[in-house]
C-alpha cells in the first residue's frame, strides 16, 4: 500500500483508526456529530447531564408503555360482557316479587344475569385504531431514544458511558415499580 492511499484513508471521517476502541475520559468526545462537540467543562457536564435525562426519560417511556398495556388489557376484557336484551336481571326479579324477603344480587356466572361473557377465539386482541396506533408510536420512541443512548455508549467516552448508567438508575428508582410486567431489561 502507498503512501497516498494512507493518506487519503487517514483523512476520511468514517476511517476506523479515528474512532476510539478503548474508553476515554475527554472532555472534548463529539456526541451525535460534530456539532456537538464540548469546549469546555461546563459544556461536558451539560451533555452528560442530559444523557441523564435521556436515560430517565427511556425508563419513563418503559413505564408509561406498561401502564397503558395493562389498561388497553382491562378495556379489552371489558369488551367482553355483551348485554342480552330482554332478560330481567335478578335484582330486576327480586324487585317485582313481593313474596320474596331476601335476594342474591350475584349469580351463579358472578354477574348480573343481563350480561353474557363472550369467549375469546384466540389469545391476541384485534387490531384496535385507538389501541394499536398509541402502542407502535410508544414502542418506536423508546427505539429511538435506546438508540441515542446507545450511539454516546458507543462513543466510548467514560462520562457519557456512566451518564447513561446514573439515569437508568434514576429513572428505575423513580418508575420501576410500574414497569413491573415489561419484557424490556435495558
Amino acid at each position: 500500500m502507498d503512501m497516498s492511499s494512507h493518506d487519503s484513508m487517514s483523512s476520511d471521517p468514517m476511517n476506523m483508526e479515528s474512532m476510539p476502541m478503548v474508553f476515554t475520559t475527554s472532555h472534548h468526545t463529539p456526541l451525535y456529530g460534530s456539532g456537538w462537540t464540548p469546549s469546555t467543562g461546563g459544556g461536558y457536564a451539560g451533555t452528560c447531564i442530559f444523557l441523564v435525562f435521556l436515560a430517565i426519560l427511556l425508563r419513563l417511556l418503559f413505564a408509561a408503555k406498561s401502564v397503558l398495556e395493562q389498561r388497553w388489557a382491562i378495556a379489552a376484557r371489558n369488551r367482553r360482557y355483551v348485554r342480552v336484551q330482554g332478560r330481567t336481571t335478578e335484582a330486576g326479579r327480586i324487585d317485582q316479587d313481593p313474596d320474596v324477603k331476601t335476594g342474591s344480587l350475584i349469580t351463579v356466572n358472578g354477574v348480573e344475569e343481563n350480561v353474557k361473557v363472550v369467549q375469546a377465539r384466540s389469545q391476541s386482541t384485534p387490531f384496535r385504531l385507538s389501541v394499536d396506533v398509541p402502542r407502535a408510536v410508544l414502542t418506536t420512541l423508546i427505539a429511538a431514544v435506546a438508540y441515542l443512548l446507545m450511539l454516546a455508549v458507543m462513543s466510548y467516552n467514560v462520562g457519557y458511558f456512566l451518564s447513561v448508567l446514573l439515569g437508568v438508575f434514576l429513572g428505575e428508582l423513580a418508575v420501576g415499580r410500574y414497569a413491573q410486567n415489561d419484557d424490556h431489561v435495558h
